[in-house]
């Protein structure tokens, strides 16, 4: 597995080995299965074979790591959904490779924009899995929105050539630091009283 600076994982293989394959892709999508109410602008189901990407959650920051949007969810979900695309094209994929998107938002309200910015990029004829979680708050205040996905290539797809930002593999990797006995978070999950769901 390849790990790039970009929050890209490159996986050598991902098979899902009951899902239905046709053999002109590999991925599908099923926006309303039997016994399922069609969803609302995603599938119920998404699968692939091939090589994985998993693009991290994405921010409203440009490339120079400015907010873009301040309070405003529209301009956020846009530049959300274009740091999404840059993340996908820097491992050789595009959003009809997307299989699965995970929308985090700090108000409900705020979900309009992001199907918005998504059905601007996506088929929504066989739009991806998607879930949606309302938090209490994302990294910094000033994020409205933040957005992960997943993605399937076919397993012959050439993989991206490294460039000077996306260079570690696990043979250029700097080795991983030695797990501290208990982090601060742990002491204070360990600590909280038990939640129910």
């Amino acid at each position: 597995m390849d790990i790039t600076e970009q929050g890209i994982i490159l996986s050598d293989s991902f098979e899902t080995p009951t899902a239905p394959e046709t053999p002109a892709s590999p991925s599908g999508h099923l926006v309303a299965p039997a016994g399922l109410a069609p969803g609302n602008g995603y599938s119920h189901v998404s699968w692939g074979t091939g090589r994985v990407v998993a693009v991290s959650g994405q921010l409203a920051l440009d490339e120079h790591g400015t907010l873009v949007g301040p309070g405003d969810p529209d301009a956020q979900a846009r530049q959300v959904f274009e740091n999404i695309r840059r993340a996908l094209a820097a491992a050789g994929a595009d959003f009809a490779d997307v299989i699965k998107l995970t929308f985090f938002t700090t108000d409900v309200a705020y979900l309009p924009a992001l199907r918005a910015a998504r059905d601007a990029v996506i088929d929504t004829v066989n739009p991806p899995a998607s879930s949606a979680v309302v938090v209490a708050g994302l990294i910094r205040p000033e994020f409205l929105v933040e957005v992960d996905a997943l993605a399937v290539l076919p397993a012959n797809a050439p993989a991206p050539a490294p460039t000077p930002t996306s260079a570690l593999t696990p043979a250029t990797a700097p080795a991983p630091a030695p797990a501290p006995a208990a982090s601060a978070a742990t002491r204070a999950t360990a600590a909280a009283p038990e939640a129910t769901a």
